[in-house]
Formats: C-alpha cells, sequence, structure tokens
C-alpha cells in the first residue's frame, strides 16, 4: 500500500509575476500541495504578495525561506542566472526543488547543479516544462505513436513582444533572450515530437536596435530522420503555434506551450486525406505540473521529467549559442 501525506508544502522564492498569477494560484488549486511561505528580498514585497494570495508566512531574503522548517519544497522561478546557485542552496537545505526553465545558463552551469543533487538522491529536482502536462499532449502522443507514422519535420513559432530595456528578459548578463526564454521550449517540443536528440544544429540569433540580447532566434535541428524548425520571437504580436509532418499525417496546434484554462487548445489532424479537429478545454497544465511532482515527493517516485531531459535540452542549447557564434553547423555528436 502506498502511504501518501496530505499535502507537499510549498516555498516561493521571489514574487515573480509567473509565481503570482500561474503558479500560486495553481498550487493552491492544486490536490497535493498548499503555498506556506514566499519570500523576497524586500519584506513588503513578500508581505504584499502573502496578503494578496493568502499566503501564511512571508520572509525577508532567500535564506529565511530555505530555513524555515515548515517548507518540504521550493519554486524557483527567479532570473535565470540565480537558478543554478538558488536550486543548489535548497537542496542543501533540504528542499526538493521545482525550477523554471532553463533550468540553467548552459551545461557547465547545469552540472554544478546536477553534482548537488547526486549529493542529496533523496530529494527530487525538477525543470518546470509545465507544457507537457497538459491534456491535450497525452493524445497528441498517441497520435504520434499510432497514427502519423515516420516524423519528418516539425516547424514551431513562439512569440511575445516585450520592449522594456529593463525587464530581465532583455538583459544579457543574467540570461536574457528569446532563446534562453521560450525558444527553450521549440527545442523541448522537436526532441519530445522525435523521441530522440539532434545530431547537429544551426542557428541565427539577431538583437534588434537599442537590446543586447537576441530578439529574434531562428533554429535548425537536425534528427537522424527528420528536421525540426523553430523561430522565437520577443519583439512581435504574441502568437505560437507547432506543425508535425510525418509520413501518415500531419498535425497542427494552435496553442502547443500555455493554453489557457478555459480557452484550451485545439489540435487539428489531417490523416490520409481526411481532416478532424480536437478540442481540449480543461485543464490547468501548472496545476497538473505541481500535482504531478508533489505525487513524486509523496509516493518517493522519479520526477516525471528527469534531469537527463535538462541535460538534453541544455546541450542543444549550447550548441545553438555557438552554431549563432561560429556562423556554422555544430555537431552535437
Amino acid at each position: 500500500m502506498v502511504f501518501r501525506m496530505k499535502k507537499v508544502r510549498w516555498g516561493i522564492l521571489s514574487t515573480a509575476n509567473i509565481a503570482r498569477t500561474k503558479v500560486i494560484p495553481a498550487i493552491q488549486e492544486s490536490q497535493y500541495g498548499e503555498v506556506v511561505a514566499i519570500a523576497s528580498r524586500e519584506y513588503s514585497s513578500a508581505q504584499a504578495a502573502a496578503q494578496e494570495l493568502g499566503i501564511a508566512r512571508a520572509h525577508e531574503g532567500y535564506e529565511a525561506l530555505l530555513a524555515d522548517p515548515d517548507v518540504d519544497a521550493i519554486y524557483n522561478p527567479l532570473p535565470n542566472h540565480l537558478h543554478v546557485p538558488w536550486s543548489i542552496k535548497a537542496l542543501e537545505a533540504g528542499k526538493h526543488v521545482l525550477c523554471e526553465k532553463p533550468i540553467g545558463l548552459d551545461s557547465n552551469d547545469l552540472n554544478q547543479l546536477l553534482a548537488a543533487a547526486e549529493q542529496r538522491p533523496e530529494l527530487k529536482l525538477m525543470e518546470a516544462f509545465m507544457y507537457r502536462f497538459h491534456p491535450q499532449w497525452a493524445a497528441i502522443k498517441s497520435w504520434l505513436a499510432n497514427d502519423l507514422g515516420q516524423i519528418r519535420l516539425v516547424n514551431a513559432f513562439f512569440g511575445y513582444n516585450n520592449r522594456n530595456p529593463d525587464d530581465i528578459r532583455n538583459l544579457p548578463d543574467i540570461g536574457g533572450g528569446g532563446l534562453m526564454d521560450i525558444g527553450c521550449y521549440g527545442i523541448s517540443l522537436a526532441r519530445l515530437v522525435y523521441g530522440c536528440e539532434p545530431t547537429r544544429v544551426l542557428a541565427s540569433l539577431r538583437p534588434l536596435p537599442g537590446y543586447r540580447v537576441d530578439c529574434l532566434a531562428n533554429a535548425i535541428l537536425e534528427f537522424p530522420d527528420g528536421t525540426a524548425t523553430f523561430t522565437a520571437s520577443t519583439k512581435t504580436e504574441p502568437t505560437q503555434w507547432a506543425e508535425i509532418h510525418a509520413e501518415a499525417g500531419l498535425m497542427r496546434l494552435d496553442r502547443p506551450f500555455n493554453p489557457e484554462p478555459g480557452r484550451g487548445a485545439n489540435v487539428h489532424l489531417q490523416l490520409q486525406g481526411k481532416e478532424q479537429s480536437h478540442s481540449f478545454r480543461e485543464g490547468n497544465q501548472y496545476q497538473l505540473m505541481a500535482d504531478a511532482f508533489a505525487r513524486s515527493i509523496l509516493d518517493n517516485t522519479p520526477v516525471p521529467t528527469p534531469l537527463t531531459d535538462a541535460q538534453g535540452n541544455m546541450r542543444v542549447m549550447d550548441g545553438l549559442f555557438a552554431s549563432a557564434r561560429e556562423n556554422r553547423w555544430v555537431d552535437l555528436g
């Protein structure tokens, strides 16, 4: 018989927008989690967020939250350059860690976190690619396995418009730029669809006037039996889509990455010349991710997205940065 305690008690490192508007409400609605504490560098910010969201305790400083004995797991939505150091500190404090993507700045950065995780094998650590938990992806993976045949081409686009030069996503020294922010989704989707790793990659990363980070990221990933391309844009009208072209069919996803609960997502299929559409209007991927991670803690089972997946995504990202820097294809071996 599996024994399951009632709830995982979550602490939130920072009052980041994604935490306040997406992840905290999702955990509060989840079956196996509750948010018991939140921290900020400024106590007033933590206190305001705690009052707004109905969280029992506010901490001044991240160290105070990690020292809180009533916190079992932390969610780390800090800027990219702080993902690894604060996730390591959390593991050292005996906390399970769900960390925003990308989990590190590069493979060397990530390796430090992996080494820390090896020292605490009883603790769970996972990169927060929430899109994989949306109900549409269970159906998509079934169609990929049973209906579409050999995949030959994957195309994806993810864009939004962020023109604030002081926004952390527009700052080069802390892991800003389109590839790090949303290009990682295109990499993740391609690897998930093909079910293997690319052999070589090519990238164009373009800043725009007034910015020192890539605002337009275009990439080609070659797989053993096909190709994937994606564009990530941080300076255009918000939109997203993905297409999967296979020998026995075609699939188009209108919101592959972050469909809103209630608004849902549509998947369009063309199989042997016949078209069909499927709508997925229920399911909060943040809530489903939080519950899946909590179950791995409560049942002491592997996390649903292993660290090897984070390593694979980071390896491709390293290759794309090298390709853009050196203006050439980069072999991944």
